[in-house]
């Protein structure tokens, strides 16, 4: 009996270990694939909002060297020859969850997000260390990455670009890089990174056809002289919340257009590639001027960007420095016209006509604004207590108000007149 319980004992054990083993391996729950889709600051930001995606980690990949920094990237791409040494791309390696999120998905909004067909750049960032590629780490990974690139192909010969240079291979010589790039443009919002998509939507299908393009805006619609367009992006959120508080009931000087493509009309030119929705870029005579980019409901920042460009040096000192013009030299003293005083950034009314006296003090007085125009604060500068009065639209400085007016409200209301702009009724 001895034997067979010393057996019996074995058994068992090969059974625990047989168990053992099985939990000490489980299966992944997350896959890891390497793109290259230009500055990888842009790249790491654009594929971290996609939802299932769990990490996103910026490197450098793809070239002969087996350990490499960014000055080494840098220093490769400055010695360059033909048939020489590949040099390594700016990567990101995505880390998904494809219980939420497959690798189609993935690859997808890579095509989308960046212009597959320049070669050795990304938008102004040209060099081999800019180029797209996608370095897969199996034959599953390889198989997805060319039937989407044949697809994503088709889409972009029907809207009349060229043809994809993406490269598309084995993972090789991956690198970490420096721990001031991860993460950048979280750490710096305002951060330059170029990235910008075809504005051809990948098909829904390979029989989804024609592909769904944003064209570009024609220069011809447009304000040659001086013109805005907002550069937005589908499901952008902050983009939805733009639209709603500042957009909707646009009154500014300023025509405004809002774009799902990220290119500038045919003949304008962008100063720098685009990295984030939505931005707001002022072009005069097709040549962008400045840009506001990102929004997140600071209405003010965004209307004093724009009075920088709209306003003299004169009216910038009144607006947002509280300034005071010299009594007697600005304007609509003497404006007697039926109409409206509006605000020079936004447009929006701010008294009427019918209201204004003449004070004697030299400055346009009104005894009542229009409705909801104005917002009055407590000023105690130079020693004084008065009652600041600001543009509820764009937040900018018009004067103040005094208890000495005419009936029916008793309150004058004296304004700088260099930051009013008159818009007289219409006959």
């Amino acid at each position: 009996m001895q034997p067979l319980k010393f057996l019996l004992w074995a058994l068992l054990g090969v059974l625990m270990m047989t168990g053992t083993q099985s939990y000490a391996n489980p299966t992944p729950t997350t896959e890891s694939i390497v793109l290259g889709m230009g500055c990888f600051w842009g790249a790491e930001k654009r594929m971290s909002e996609i939802p299932g995606v769990v990490d996103v980690q910026v490197g450098y990949a793809g070239g002969d060297a087996p350990k490499v920094g960014y000055q080494d990237v840098l220093n490769a791409e400055k010695r360059m020859k033909p048939g020489g040494e590949k040099n390594h791309a700016e990567v990101i390696k995505v880390t998904f969850d494809p219980a939420r999120v497959d690798l189609k998905t993935i690859l997808i909004k890579f095509w989308e997000n960046h212009n597959p067909t320049q070669g050795n750049r990304q938008g102004n960032d040209v060099g081999t260390n800019y180029r797209s590629a996608v370095y897969y780490s199996n034959d599953a990974q390889k198989a997805v990455a060319l039937e989407t690139e044949a697809v994503y192909q088709t889409a972009l010969t029907q809207a009349g670009l060229g043809k994809i240079t993406t490269d598309i291979a084995l993972l090789k010589n991956y690198n970490v890089a420096e721990g001031y790039h991860q993460d950048y443009l979280k750490k710096n919002p305002d951060g330059y990174c170029g990235l910008g998509g075809t504005g051809v939507v990948y098909p829904a299908s390979v029989n989804a056809v024609p592909a769904v393009v944003h064209p570009p805006l024609v220069a011809a619609s447009l304000n040659a002289d001086r013109q805005l367009i907002v550069f937005e992006a589908p499901d952008c959120p902050f983009c939805a919340q733009f639209k709603k508080e500042i957009l909707t009931g646009w009154q500014s000087p300023v025509p405004i257009v809002a774009t799902l493509n990220p290119n500038p009309p045919q003949g304008w030119v962008l100063e720098k590639s685009l990295f984030a929705t939505p931005t707001i870029v002022l072009f005069e005579h097709g040549k962008e001027v400045s840009r506001y980019t990102g929004y997140t409901g600071d209405k003010d920042r965004f209307w004093q960007w724009l009075g920088y460009q709209l306003l003299t040096p004169e009216q910038r000192e009144i607006a947002f420095e509280q300034g005071t013009e010299r009594p007697f030299t600005g304007s609509h003293l003497d404006e007697k016209r039926p109409g409206t005083f509006v605000d020079p950034i936004t447009g929006a009314p701010l008294f009427r006509s019918d209201t204004k006296f003449n004070s004697g003090t030299g400055w346009p007085s009104f005894f009542n604004p229009v409705p909801g125009a104005i917002v009055e604060k407590v000023d105690n500068a130079y020693g004084m207590r008065r009652v600041e009065v600001v543009s509820a639209s764009s937040g900018i400085h018009l004067g103040h108000v005094f208890d000495d007016g005419p009936p029916p409200t008793g309150k004058r209301y004296c304004i700088n007149g260099d930051v009013l702009k008159f818009v007289p009724d219409t006959p």
